[in-house]
C-alpha cells in the first residue's frame, strides 16, 4: 500500500511538473519580453512607441541592425540592440512578425486626414501600399502613434536619420513637403482603422 502511495505521489508530481514546464515561454518569447515594456504586449504599443507586432521580419531585422550599428539614431534602442546577437535579433523579429498588427486609436482632424490622403496618393502610395499598411521597404505606418510619426519625419528632415533611397528620390523630385503637409500625412496615417 505504501509503495502504491509513493508511486502515485511521484507520478502526480511528474505530471504537475511537466504541465508547469509546458506553459513556460520559449527562449524567443523571453527575449521578446524585454521589448514589451516599450512596444506593448506582443508588440501592440499602448502609446508613443511604435507598434512592432505584425511588422515584417526583414524590416525589424534591418532596423535593429541600424540601431546596433548607430546608423539609426535612438535614445534607448541603440544600447539595447547591441546586447543581442544577429541570431537573437532574427528570433525576436520572427516572433513579432507572427503577431497581429494593432492600429492605435487616436484623435485625428478630418480636414488634415483628407489632405493627407491626397499627399499619400501623390507621393507615398507606391512604397507605402494600402494606406500605409504594407510596403517593400518601409515598416507599417498606418495606425502608428502620431508622436512616433512626428519624430520619424523630423529625423528625416533634420538628416539625423537617413531616408530610404526611394523616399529621398521621390521627395527631392517633387519638392519638399511643408510642415502642414507632414501634419496632414501624420493625421492620415494615424486615422487608419
Amino acid at each position: 500500500m505504501r509503495l502504491k502511495l509513493i508511486v502515485a505521489l511521484f507520478a502526480g508530481g511528474v505530471a504537475i511538473s511537466s504541465s508547469a514546464f509546458a506553459h513556460e515561454p520559449s527562449h524567443t518569447a523571453m527575449l521578446s519580453n524585454t521589448c514589451n515594456g516599450c512596444h506593448g504586449t506582443d508588440g501592440a504599443s499602448a502609446g508613443f512607441n511604435p507598434t512592432v507586432g505584425g511588422t515584417p521580419q526583414t524590416y525589424i531585422i534591418d532596423q535593429m541592425k541600424k540601431f546596433k550599428s548607430g546608423e539609426r539614431p535612438s535614445t534607448i534602442m541603440g544600447r539595447l540592440a547591441k546586447a543581442y546577437s544577429d541570431d537573437e535579433i532574427a528570433a525576436i523579429a520572427s516572433y513579432y512578425s507572427t503577431h497581429k498588427y494593432v492600429l492605435a486609436k487616436q484623435e485625428t482632424d478630418p480636414a488634415k486626414v483628407a489632405r493627407g490622403k491626397e499627399i499619400h496618393k501623390e507621393r507615398c502610395e507606391k512604397c507605402h501600399e494600402d494606406n500605409g499598411r504594407s510596403g517593400d521597404d518601409g515598416g507599417t505606418i498606418a495606425g502608428q502613434w502620431k508622436d512616433y510619426l512626428k519624430i520619424t519625419f523630423q529625423e528625416f528632415r533634420e538628416k539625423k536619420r537617413e531616408m530610404p533611397k526611394k523616399m529621398a528620390a521621390k521627395i527631392a523630385g517633387e519638392g519638399p513637403l511643408s510642415d502642414a503637409d507632414i501634419d496632414a500625412l501624420i493625421d492620415f496615417y494615424a486615422s487608419q482603422k
